[in-house]
Order: structure tokens, then C-alpha cells, then sequence
């Protein structure tokens, strides 16, 4: 293969196979790839990685998006108003397409990229593998949260506050862990499928009895709001297409790399679409008074029937991203070794062991914050901004570094990237100030507090 020089662009993503074979960039300064592959050859491994068709990596993303974030949807274009919600769902949902595609592009460039930390080793060195490292690691245990409070507000949903939402978080922990023990994407792909119909039958349940019912109280085109108001709900729409920061995970265990377009555009068409639908109709027939999450918008008994149904994508959406947080630890702990494919004590207990710990940080937080929105709204502007926006626009900036004003071509793309950077940083910053605030000023259910959370 010819060599490459530094600041060349993978700017057709269908080009995977001119790029699967270069290990790294010889010619960046104090970066070195430990190894261009970050399973390694597994051709006599008794666990592998590297067997996801595009269909299977397509639905474990769907399952990994479409999951809490619809649930707050109808909220939020109630705080917006008709008109401006549906704006910012197709708007944002098309910018998230866009930035998932140079994930792709950053991938095709670093065939052994495998999370983010792997990324930001090679534009800053050890600083970024530990910065981008930890703060993937840091929001996919906060997006763990999300599923045990969501856990808790369905279990004491269908039993009437049956008994302490403490038990009802451990038990979400317990079922949460064991779902977790699998090491390969593949065996949670099927889990995924689960979740999908899932989700897809308790939002028509939801639609279609709130339909009937008609509870609301009227609906507005636009509506008058506050930055405070208007930013919480604009942090819940971001949320709902936070699925980014696991694209190089998903993408390193497909058996062909060069079909990750296929599972980006699957993704991106069926979760937009679903967001719009749910979002509009529900709030259409809820009001402005509509619930969050929307499952709570029907009647008590429809409310009940639509939470068991949801069980499985509150369950599995929460175990996949607790898959891509636990792979992450266990990789750069074997990364280079045969541990990974092995089915040894240590091999296995390892794993146990990472899951565990994790699913325990993760309830522990969402105990601490035990407010749906206002914990979405946290884990967007701490994360969901910089991975699903901001970091692409790095990640662009960097790949085309020195040919930035080489062509008009080049000179509208990068704008288009500052822009995108600038959206990552502005969500970043408003969003930390609404979501405290929101936490901050919350009346209702106390930390760590037995009280029902519905």
C-alpha cells in the first residue's frame, strides 16, 4: 500500500478496504498504536469479537439510542412549543447523522481506534487518552444510572409503591448485572432485538390510548419560555441521540468494517423518524401538561400494561451501554494478550468483576439524582454535547489539519465543523447551568430517599 501523508482525509466513507491495513499514523508526533487491532487475529481465539453482521451492529445502535431519550420527547416539545420541537428533532437528528459519519472517517483513518480514549491518544497524547478515556467511562456509567432510575419509577408504576424505591434501584441492578455478563457484542445483538419491539409496542401502546383519552389541555405552535426552560428541554433532545460516544466499540466488532455505513444510516432513519412520531403525537394529545418519561401520560392501568412492556429496553439499552463501559476497561486491561479470547478464571472473573463494580457506581448515582429529566439533563451537558456534536468537529479539524482553506469545498467544511465544535461547547456550558439549577431547586424526592419517584 502506498504511504500516506498525515494530514490526507478519508473523504469517502465506502473506502475502508484501501485503509484496513494501515496501522497508524508513522509521522504524528509522541503517538505510537500499541497495536492495530484491538482484538488481534482471532482465527483460533475461543471467544471472538469481530462476527457482527451490519444488521446485528444496526440494532444494537437503535436499542442503544432508542431507549430513555424518546421518553422525555413529548416534554420537551411541550416546553417549546410544536413547531420549534420539530425543528430541532429533525435538525439535530440530520447533525447527528453528519457526526456520526466522521466517527466512521476517524475510524477508517485508525483501524485500531477502539473508544474514545484510543482517539484522543492520538491528537493529545497520554493527556487525551485519560481525559477522552475517562469521560467516556464517566458517561456511559451515568447513562447506566438513567436506566436504574427509570427501573425504579416503572416498578413503582405497576405496583402502586409496592415497597422502598431503594429495593426497587437493587433489584434494577442485580437484573441490570447478570444481563451484562456476555463478553461479545453478538450475544447482546440478539438481546437488542428484544429491546427494539419493546419499545416500538409500548410507545403505540401509549399513542393510541392517549389518543383515546385525550387528556390534554390544549397544544401551542410556539410558546413563550425562559433560556432555563427552553435549554432543559433542548438538553433532552440532544440526549435522545447521545448514541455516539460507542460508535468506534460497535464499529470494532463488526466482521466488515466497511459496512458501518449501513448501520449508521439504519440508525439515524429509524430513530428520527420514531422521535417525531412519538414526540408529536403524544404531546398532541397530552398537552401541555404531558409526563416525563411519556409512559406515565396514560391513564393508571394503560400506564401499568405500557412500563411492563418497556421492561426490556429499560433493561437492555441500560446493559448495552454497560457493555461498551465494561469492554473499554477490559480491553486496555488485555489489550496485546490472549486474555480477551480466553475463557479462563481470570479472564472471566475480570469481566464479572468490572461489570460489578460498575452497575454498583451506577445505582449509587442514580439514588444521588433521582429526577428523570434533571439527570438527562446532566449527562448532556457533561458528555452528550462533546460526543455526539462537538468531538466530531475535532475529530474533523484534526483529520484535515493544514488543508483547511486548500479548496472552497474544504473552506465550507470546515466552517460547517467550527459550528459544530461551538454547538458541542455552547450545549456544554448552558447546559450545566439549567441542569444544576434544575437539581438545585428540585422540590421532590430526596437523595437516597425511599419515597415512590413516579
Amino acid at each position: 500500500m502506498a504511504s500516506q501523508s498525515p494530514d490526507r482525509t478519508v473523504d469517502d466513507i465506502e473506502s475502508f478496504r484501501e485503509h484496513e491495513d494501515k496501522k497508524f499514523d508513522p509521522e504524528l508526533p509522541d503517538y505510537e498504536a500499541p497495536h492495530a487491532d484491538p482484538f488481534g487475529n482471532e482465527e483460533f481465539s475461543e471467544v471472538k469479537y469481530k462476527v457482527m453482521e451490519w444488521w446485528q451492529c444496526g440494532m444494537i445502535m437503535v436499542a442503544e439510542t432508542i431507549s430513555l431519550g424518546i421518553l422525555s420527547l413529548p416534554s420537551a416539545v411541550a416546553a417549546l412549543g410544536l413547531v420549534p420541537a420539530i425543528i430541532l428533532i429533525i435538525g439535530l437528528g440530520l447533525l447527528a447523522t453528519y457526526t456520526g459519519y466522521v466517527i466512521g472517517q476517524f475510524k477508517l483513518r485508525y483501524p485500531h481506534v477502539h473508544s474514545m480514549a484510543d482517539a484522543g491518544e492520538i491528537m493529545l497524547g497520554r493527556f487525551g487518552r485519560e481525559l477522552l478515556g475517562n469521560a467516556q467511562l464517566l458517561f456511559l456509567i451515568f447513562i447506566m444510572g438513567s436506566h436504574l432510575l427509570t427501573f425504579t419509577v416503572m416498578m413503582n408504576t405497576i405496583t402502586d409503591h409496592g415497597t422502598c424505591s431503594i429495593v426497587f434501584g437493587v433489584v434494577g441492578l442485580i437484573v441490570s448485572f447478570f444481563c451484562a455478563l456476555p463478553r461479545t457484542m453478538l450475544k447482546v445483538s440478539w438481546m437488542s432485538i428484544g429491546s427494539f419491539i419493546s419499545i416500538v409496542a409500548a410507545l403505540l401502546i401509549t399513542m393510541i390510548a392517549i389518543s383515546i383519552e385525550h387528556p390534554g389541555k390544549g397544544v401551542d405552535a410556539t410558546v413563550e419560555t425562559n433560556l432555563y426552560n427552553g435549554f432543559l428541554a433542548v438538553t433532552n433532545i440532544v440526549f435522545a441521540y447521545a448514541g455516539h460516544v460507542a460508535f468506534f466499540g460497535f464499529i470494532s466488532e463488526l466482521k466488515r468494517a466497511e459496512d458501518y455505513p449501513k448501520t449508521l444510516y439504519m440508525l439515524q432513519s429509524v430513530d428520527t423518524s420514531m422521535y417525531l412520531i412519538a414526540a408529536v403525537v403524544i404531546y398532541y394529545y397530552g398537552g401541555r401538561d404531558v409526563a416525563s418519561p411519556a409512559l406515565g401520560s396514560t391513564g393508571p392501568i394503560v400506564r401499568k400494561v405500557a412500563y411492563g412492556i418497556a421492561i426490556p429496553t429499560i433493561v437492555i439499552s441500560g446493559v448495552i451501554n454497560g457493555h461498551v463501559a465494561a469492554k473499554y476497561i477490559y480491553v486496555r486491561l488485555f489489550r496485546g494478550t490472549d486474555r480477551m479470547h480466553k475463557r479462563s478464571f481470570v479472564s472471566v472473573g475480570s469481566w464479572i468483576g468490572i461489570a460489578l463494580t460498575l452497575w454498583i457506581i451506577a445505582w449509587v448515582i442514580a439514588e444521588a439524582i433521582p429526577v428523570f429529566n434533571n439527570l438527562l439533563s446532566l449527562i448532556t451537558a457533561l458528555f452528550a454535547s462533546w460526543f455526539t456534536y462537538g468531538m466530531s468537529g475535532i475529530f474533523w479539524l484534526f483529520m484535515n489539519r493544514g488543508k483547511w482553506f486548500s479548496s472552497p469545498r474544504k473552506i465550507i467544511l470546515t466552517a460547517i465543523n467550527v459550528v459544530i465544535f461551538g454547538i458541542g461547547a455552547c450545549l456544554c456550558g448552558l447546559g450545566l447551568y439549567v441542569s444544576g439549577k434544575a437539581i438545585h431547586d428540585s422540590p421532590s424526592n430526596a437523595s437516597f430517599s425511599c419515597a415512590s419517584n413516579t
